[in-house]
């Protein structure tokens, strides 16, 4: 028998590989997040995040028009996206550090005055639009017969119906929203995803296991979501005690750091919502610490740090969702399947938001044109692709993604690029 290199006292080659091979696809990612967002900045001009994803998608097109031509760089680039599990890198990677440095700008003062309509729409308008989009796309697999079984059709309904509060929140920086309308559109954005995600996880343990079990599924929600807003309460006051002793920002940007690279996988360790904790403790953070804690040298370090780090992260976020076009099935029919659940979808986010704010609008009125803002502005992004690439290999996968992907593209880049203009018009 052959002593194994780890018995003499050697690293194993294989390992060293793949080591290198993750630092050389950060570094290839990275090099070219910073060289579209130069091409943005300098020549195209458009906001970060919709121009981007429209950079990346061009380059991704561009890499599939070669391929005749030089096929080792389309299968370079294809080996390189298809190393990159984007589920992994958002859901236990970007996704807690960009909700906390989000919700470290949001005013709770603000949400206070809007928790109402911030809870309706988090809660009942995504499983209504569950729902509503689930039906729909069971009648549209029947009439293009796609073979997506129902349970699926409403996993679909599941992963596209949450607002992505990346997306939003970005979007909703630069265009100068009401403020009352701004805040019921970030706080919707902010906790729906976890709501979202609790939703999905359910209807995903129906698809792969059968089981039904209504007060399985109710322990499941709970857990998750009041789970995650109790963790990250203890979690975000566990750090404000630390803060509130010292006064350095050095320090105190290590224990922020600390408390969202080791919170967020703690609460998924402790099967609680890890998105909605990091969104409860950044809103802690940034409203009581900011005014009790912090002096105005480590508010502006601190608080520049995050803003900084929110932005790369977000700059990373959408070129890998423009990349990801190099690893989908481009089928023609599955295509035509997402531009058809466009118009879908957002008649769905209509009716599952327009009947609860004509409701609430009996006792309190609203922004003028909110209905409209509210569905138009609802983008979607990087979890809904994340969540539908975590679905198990099978008929319905691809279908969902390509579906998935396009309703998100056609969000960022159509909805994201006009919403400014629907506000000011409003």
């Amino acid at each position: 028998m052959q002593p194994s290199s780890v018995a003499c006292g050697k690293a194993p080659k294989p390992s060293g590989r793949i080591s290198i091979h993750i630092i050389h696809v950060i570094a290839i990612l990275i090099s070219l997040t910073a060289a579209l967002s130069y091409l943005n900045y300098r020549f195209v001009k458009l906001p970060s995040t919709i121009g981007l994803t429209l950079l990346s998608l061009l380059m991704a097109g561009c890499i599939l028009a070669v391929r005749p031509f030089a096929p080792s760089v389309v299968t370079g680039a294809l080996a390189m996206v298809q190393s990159i599990d984007f589920r992994t890198v958002l859901l236990e990677g970007l996704l807690g550090a960009l909700l906390f440095a989000g919700s470290l700008h949001v005013d709770i003062n603000d949400l206070e005055d809007q928790k109402w309509a911030i809870a309706v729409f988090a809660m009942i308008g995504v499983l209504a639009s569950t729902v509503l989009v689930g039906l729909a796309t069971w009648w549209l697999s029947s009439v293009m017969s796609l073979g997506i079984e129902p349970i699926w059709c409403f996993l679909f309904g599941a992963l596209i119906s949450p607002t992505d509060p990346i997306s939003v929140l970005a979007i909703l920086r630069k265009i100068g929203a009401p403020r009352s309308l701004e805040t019921e559109i970030a706080g919707e954005a902010l906790f729906n995803d976890g709501i979202g995600v609790v939703v999905f996880l359910s209807l995903l343990r129906i698809a792969t296991d059968g089981d039904v079990n209504v007060s399985r599924i109710a322990g499941l929600f709970l857990q998750e979501a009041v789970g995650g807003i109790v963790f990250g309460l203890l979690a975000g006051y566990a750090a404000f005690r630390l803060l509130l002793s010292i006064d350095n920002y050095r320090v105190e940007g290590l224990v922020l750091l600390a408390l969202v690279v080791g919170g967020y996988p703690l609460a998924q360790y402790l099967n609680v919502s890890g998105p909605l904790a990091m969104v409860v403790a950044g809103l802690l953070i940034g409203n009581r610490g900011r005014r009790l804690m912090m002096s105005e040298e480590v508010r502006r370090r601190v608080f520049g740090f995050w803003e900084i780090v929110d932005e790369i992260l977000n700059a990373i976020l959408f070129v890998l969702i423009g990349l990801e076009v190099l690893v989908l099935s481009l089928s023609g029919r599955y295509l035509l399947a997402g531009l058809v659940c466009i118009p879908l979808t957002l008649m769905a986010r209509l009716i599952s938001i327009g009947i609860p704010l004509e409701l609430m609008n009996l006792r309190r009125r609203f922004t003028p044109g909110a209905l409209r803002i509210l569905v138009w502005g609802a983008l979607r992004g990087g979890i809904s692709i994340a969540m539908a690439l975590s679905l198990p290999k099978g008929p319905s996968r691809d279908v969902i993604l390509t579906m998935t992907y396009v309703v998100v593209v056609f969000s960022i880049l159509v909805q994201g690029l006009t919403v400014k203009k629907l506000i000011r018009s409003g």
